[in-house]
């Protein structure tokens, strides 16, 4: 298991982080999606690292924008 974080623009509330760890977790690969509210950040936990252009698409059809690397 492979667990990355990245952080993510554009979260306020409790609905962003689950739209968000709902669109990253459909991802083929991902294990899980979990969200950090407080540091605006996204651990993803997959069994190979998933390309960040998948990662940045799936933030995105959320409504927020992934910023790189935490």
């Amino acid at each position: 298991m492979t667990i990355r974080t990245y952080r993510v623009e554009g979260m306020t509330c409790a609905h962003c982080a689950r739209s968000v760890e709902q669109e990253v977790s459909e991802l083929a690969g991902v294990e899980a999606a979990t969200v950090d509210l407080s540091t605006a950040t996204v651990a993803v936990d997959s069994v190979d690292e998933i390309p960040e252009q998948h990662l940045s698409a799936a933030v995105i059809e959320a409504g927020y924008a992934l910023a790189g690397r935490a």
